[in-house]
């Protein structure tokens, strides 16, 4: 079974985090949250507390995908996470291993990390963003796939992204769609 490590730094984006959480534990997938200080407590960008299930941790390689939910100040925490940084640096190299990121998080975490030369890469909208992606193929698009990196805009955008997750790691999002009514959304934008 695929593990995946949602990171959650103080003043993370709550629907960006707890919605992937829900759409891959659904998918039956094993989905931790992880805090990246030294305590499970971890207040959102809108102030509420929630106890993720681990503390980072040297383990956090053994994950097959990470996920970095966006939010402010939270994604800057996560690109102040030493032992996050180094992970996904790591997981760049390997053809097995997945970084996903939204929102804010590809821009100051990914650059942070250094592995978003020439790959093709969105985030939230605007220029403080777009600008920390320079060495990036910015895509103006609402979830993006390059190789191993999974990023999407933002919180309109999470439910989309946390399908494309359980798909790039082997999953069937269609029938989560069906069941979590998303395919009465798309018949509505028809």
């Amino acid at each position: 079974m695929k593990k995946i490590a949602v990171m959650l730094g103080d003043g993370f984006e709550e629907i960006e985090a707890l919605t992937c959480v829900d759409v891959l534990r659904r998918a039956g997938f094993e989905c931790d949250m992880i805090s990246v200080s030294d305590t499970k407590s971890v207040k959102s960008s809108h102030g509420i507390e929630v106890i993720a299930d681990k503390v980072i941790s040297d383990e956090l390689n053994s994950y097959d995908m990470i996920v970095c939910p966006g939010g402010l100040p939270g994604a800057d925490n996560l690109a102040n996470s030493e032992l996050l940084i180094n992970t996904i640096r790591e997981f760049s190299e390997r053809e097995d291993k997945y970084i996903a990121a939204i929102c804010a998080s590809p821009a100051i975490v990914l650059s942070r990390a250094g592995i978003e030369e020439n790959r093709y890469i969105t985030s939230y909208p605007g220029e403080d963003f777009e600008s920390m992606l320079d060495k990036a193929n910015y895509v103006d698009e609402l979830v993006v796939v390059d190789g191993n990196i999974i990023t999407s805009r933002g919180p309109a955008t999470t439910l989309l992204f946390a399908y494309k997750l359980v798909d790039v790691l082997g999953g069937n999002s269609n029938s989560l769609k069906e069941g979590m009514l998303w395919n009465l959304v798309e018949k509505e934008e028809e």
